[in-house]
C-alpha cells in the first residue's frame, strides 16, 4: 500500500499523504516522490495548480518519521538522516518557490515536517480542528523545514514564543501568525477541491472561507511581546518566572520540558532568519543545526525519551537555560565547510 497518492485530476496535480495510522508522518521516500512530482508538473502545461491534502481524521502530517533517524544513528549511520533533511529541505524550497499556485488543506495535527509541506503553499486552508505547531525543541531539535522563516515573520515576538515553547496554534491562531490563510469547514473540502480541479480558478477559495473565530495568540500578543522581547533565553526564563499570569506559567512549563540547548539555538535561529528573510537562508541556517544534531545536540536522547522508550524523561545535556553557553549555540549554528546542502534552482 502506498504512503502517498500522486495523480492528475482535471487541471490539478494532486498529492495526498496516505499514512493515517502513522499520523501521515513523512518519510524520506515520500519527500523524494513529492519533489519529483512537482518538478514534472512545473513543466506540464496541463497542470494549472497543485493540491495537497491527507487521509484520515487525526492529522495532515504530524512531522517526519524520526524513528528511522534514531535507528540509523544509534548504529553510527548519521548520513542517512542528513540525506533525508537535505532532500526534504530541497522539497520545502520547491513548494515555497513553485511557479504555479499550490493549495494545501490542513486538518488535525500539522507539525514539523507537515508545516514544511503545507504551510509554504500559496493558499493554506485550515479546518476548525487544525493544530499547527513547531515543537522540535521538545525532542532536541530546532524548528526546521523552513519553519524558522514562518516564525521569523510572525507578528511581534510570536516567533520567539512559538519556537521555544512549541505551543500549538488553533485555526484562528495559525491564520493570525501567518501559518495559514483561510478557514473552511472540512465538510466543504471535497466540493471545493473538485471546483479547483476543474479549471484552476482559485476564486472558490475565498467564496468558501468562513470566520475562524477569535485568536488566543492575538489576544496574548502584547504580553508575549513583553515577556519574549529579551536578548537571551535565561532572560526570558527570568521574565516568565517573575510574571504571575497563566500565559507565563504555561510558557515556563513548556520551556522547562524542552532541551535547553535546542531552545537557546531556536531563539538565535529565529532572530538570524528574521534578519535574512529568505527561505534559502532559513533552510541553510536550519541545516547547520540538524546536520550536527545527532552528535552534538540532544536529538537522539529526545527521540529516545519521546518516541522509542516513551518514558517522557529525557536526560538533556544541560540542566537549564543558564547552563547553555553562547559558544555552544554559535558552534551548532556555524557555517558548514564545505556546505553539503544544495538547494539547486528548484521552481
Amino acid at each position: 500500500m502506498s504512503d502517498i497518492h500522486i495523480r492528475r485530476e482535471g487541471c490539478a496535480g494532486r498529492i495526498t499523504l496516505a499514512r493515517p495510522r502513522a499520523l501521515n508522518a513523512l518519510t524520506h521516500r515520500m519527500c523524494r516522490q513529492i519533489d519529483a512530482a512537482l518538478a514534472d508538473w512545473a513543466q506540464d502545461d496541463a497542470v494549472s495548480l497543485v493540491i495537497f491534502d491527507a487521509e484520515g481524521d487525526r492529522a495532515f502530517c504530524a512531522g517526519g518519521d524520526i524513528s528511522h533517524v534514531y535507528r540509523d544513528a544509534v548504529r553510527g549511520d548519521f548520513g542517512s538522516a542528513q540525506a533525508f533533511w537535505r532532500d526534504e529541505y530541497r522539497m520545502n524550497r520547491r513548494i515555497f518557490r513553485f511557479a504555479k499556485p499550490v493549495v494545501s488543506f490542513l486538518h488535525g495535527f500539522v507539525m514539523g515536517g507537515g508545516v514544511g509541506i503545507g504551510c509554504h503553499a500559496a493558499h493554506r486552508v485550515v479546518d476548525t480542528g487544525a493544530q499547527i505547531a513547531m515543537p522540535e525543541v521538545g525532542i532536541g531539535l530546532v524548528p526546521d523545514v523552513g519553519g524558522s522563516l514562518l516564525l521569523a515573520r510572525a507578528p511581534g515576538r510570536l516567533g520567539e514564543y512559538l519556537s521555544t515553547t512549541g505551543t500549538r496554534m488553533s485555526a484562528a491562531d495559525s491564520i493570525f501568525a501567518g501559518f495559514a490563510d483561510l478557514h473552511v469547514p472540512r465538510d466543504a473540502w471535497p466540493g471545493l477541491i473538485a471546483r479547483l480541479s476543474e479549471d484552476g480558478d482559485r476564486a472558490p477559495l475565498a467564496d468558501a472561507a468562513t470566520p475562524a473565530g477569535d485568536s488566543t495568540l492575538a489576544r496574548q500578543q502584547p504580553d508575549i511581546d513583553r515577556l519574549f522581547d529579551v536578548d537571551t533565553l535565561p532572560g526570558i526564563v527570568a521574565a516568565l518566572e517573575a510574571d504571575d499570569s497563566d500565559l507565563a506559567h504555561a510558557a515556563l512549563g513548556r520551556l522547562e520540558a524542552a532541551s535547553p540547548l535546542s531552545a537557546a539555538c531556536a531563539l538565535e535561529l529565529v532572530r538570524r532568519v528574521r534578519r535574512a528573510d529568505t527561505i534559502e537562508d532559513a533552510l541553510r541556517h536550519e541545516y547547520r543545526f540538524t546536520h550536527r544534531a545527532m552528535e552534538q545536540a540532544d536529538l537522539l536522547e529526545g527521540i529516545r525519551a519521546k518516541v522509542i522508550d516513551k518514558d517522557g524523561a529525557p536526560r538533556w545535556r544541560h540542566g537549564g537555560a543558564d547552563d547553555v553557553t553562547e559558544a555552544e549555540v554559535a558552534a551548532l549554528l556555524a557555517p558548514l565547510d564545505p556546505d553539503p546542502l544544495d538547494l539547486g534552482d528548484a521552481t
